[in-house]
């Protein structure tokens, strides 16, 4: 039987026994691998077992499994953590943030369906959610998760007549239309949500960075009274798009009362 070597970001994970544990990993070489990983969680007398007493969200490491094409559910043989990611877990905006992220790549991608790009965007992402940029790194990897899974909704011209909405001072956006919609036909769209053309302008904006191997450069620091609207109606376009409800969506959009701040304030002093 062949067996396959790769990184991985564990994305979801199962508890399959006492002792066993079925997991999804998003290898870089080989896409989205679901597998089960038998005695992960058993540690013996010599100590940890060869899964490191069990894998954590968000583990990164080197794996190795099996590939057979014919089973949905393949095995972990061995793995071995580089990067637990404990800085992240510190924060609980910033570890909300990757579980986000991991929630998305985990149903907006097919299993064996390799992204490279995207594998090393997200592990560049968790690093960056460590630091004072977690907003902004964050909403620009989900406009990146939606753009190379083909979900990334219309942005910039109204879905329903093609008015661009640059300049525009009210501006609503439809999960069901799959995108922007103008002050002259949001009467006629039911699903509509509203949201403040100059935060709309940001994820634009976000899309047009310049690039350094997939990794845009020069992002500017955003608040989350600039990103939690944004992630609203771009959850929402996933949730309807994707039939599927994404728990960890109302854990990144709700904010405390006293946090709440005008487009154009300042960064909250200590996000939540």
């Amino acid at each position: 039987m062949a067996l396959m070597t790769d990184r991985a970001i564990c994305v979801r994970t199962f508890d399959y026994s006492e002792t066993s544990q079925i997991l999804w990993l998003f290898t870089r070489d080989h896409g989205l691998m679901h597998v089960i990983a038998k005695g992960a969680r058993r540690t013996t007398k010599a100590g940890a077992s060869n899964f490191d007493g069990g894998i954590d969200l968000l583990d990164e490491g080197a794996c190795v499994f099996t590939d057979r094409i014919e089973k949905d559910l393949n095995t972990l043989t061995a793995w071995k953590l580089l990067d637990g990611h404990q800085p992240l877990r510190r924060s609980q905006r910033s570890l909300y943030l990757a579980l986000y992220l991991a929630e998305i790549i985990g149903n907006v991608f097919e299993a064996r369906d390799p992204h490279e790009n995207v594998f090393d965007r997200f592990a560049a992402t968790l690093k960056l959610l460590e630091t004072a940029s977690l907003e902004e790194a964050a909403l620009a990897l989900v406009l990146d998760l939606l753009d190379e899974s083909g979900f990334l909704p219309s942005l910039e011209m109204c879905v329903n007549c093609g008015m661009p909405m640059a300049g525009e001072r009210v501006a609503y956006f439809s999960p069901s239309r799959g995108g922007v919609i103008c002050r002259n036909c949001e009467m006629s769209i039911p699903d509509r949500l509203a949201i403040d053309p100059r935060v709309l302008s940001i994820a634009v904006m976000l899309q047009k960075l310049p690039r350094v191997s997939a990794i845009p450069q020069r992002l500017p620091r955003l608040t989350r009274a600039q990103s939690d609207p944004l992630h609203h109606i771009l959850g929402k376009h996933l949730e309807h798009n994707t039939a599927r409800g994404f728990r960890l969506l109302r854990q990144i959009t709700r904010r405390p009362r006293a946090a709440r701040q005008s487009a154009g304030g300042p960064r909250d002093p200590s996000p939540t």
